[in-house]
């Protein structure tokens, strides 16, 4: 039933919706779940091109017994905001999946959400590797490849002989600035191929259009994020008073 765990039939329905090549929403329709369960599903199991319904349901299986194992213990008390530890377990691990579907590697993207959901703003590596139950080595690789994009800060606080692990709010904005310029790149090769295929041929003029329309949508993200920026840095509450200025 829509909430419960995923069956075996249902798995399989996955399976064969991936092979007929819908779409995820589609998939979740015809299982009246909602698509947030089946992207999670076949991301968490492979993806589209490698999820296996009998290696995915020995997974889920697998996964149970942990939790049951896991249930004799204490539950976990509120944080210092009160949040529950499951609702965020459970946020983490979609967020998790959004950032694979973007095309980020898992351990990486676990990294990601985990620096992400840390109210530090940042963690060392044995932090890390305690809260994902992983090695040491795994956070290592995670993070040098997640420094390597930009997407992670390396640095030691005052007094603290550890390295610290720092999401940067920054960093949407230089991914969004690295994408325009890519399309922008894109624009330009195919700009160049105009010459090529002979101005006027159908090709070119397929080429031109494509050269058009990626310059436009280039310059609108770059001038997009510039305007935006401050946002990442924006704290609560800080637009109230422009926002009842007149009021009263």
């Amino acid at each position: 039933m829509p909430g419960g765990r995923l069956t075996q039939q249902e798995r399989q329905q996955i399976a064969s919706g991936l092979a007929d090549g819908l779409a995820y929403a589609e998939i979740a329709r015809r299982l009246d779940r909602p698509t947030s369960t089946v992207t999670r599903e076949v991301m968490r199991n492979g993806g589209p091109t490698a999820y296996r319904p009998e290696l995915a349901q020995r997974a889920s299986e697998q996964r149970a017994h942990r939790r049951r194992r896991g249930a004799r213990q204490v539950p976990a008390a509120p944080d210092a905001y009160g949040r529950d530890p499951e609702a965020v377990r459970a946020y983490e691990e979609t967020l998790t999946t959004v950032f694979i579907a973007s095309g980020t590697p898992r351990m990486m993207a676990r990294v990601m959400a985990c620096l992400t959901l840390s109210d530090s703003g940042s963690l060392t590596a044995s932090e890390l590797a305690e809260r994902l139950q992983v090695s040491p080595a795994s956070v290592s690789k995670a993070v040098a490849f997640l420094e390597s994009q930009d997407l992670v800060r390396r640095y030691r606080e005052e007094g603290d002989r550890r390295e610290r692990y720092g999401f940067d709010e920054d960093i949407w904005y230089q991914s969004m600035v690295a994408s325009a310029r890519s399309t922008a790149q894109v624009a330009a090769a195919s700009r160049e191929g105009v010459a090529v295929m002979g101005p006027g041929t159908p090709a070119a003029t397929r080429l031109e259009n494509a050269a058009r329309f990626l310059d436009f949508v280039a310059n609108t993200m770059l001038n997009a994020v510039e305007e935006a920026r401050d946002v990442l840095f924006a704290k609560p509450g800080r637009n109230e008073p422009e926002e009842n200025e007149g009021k009263g």
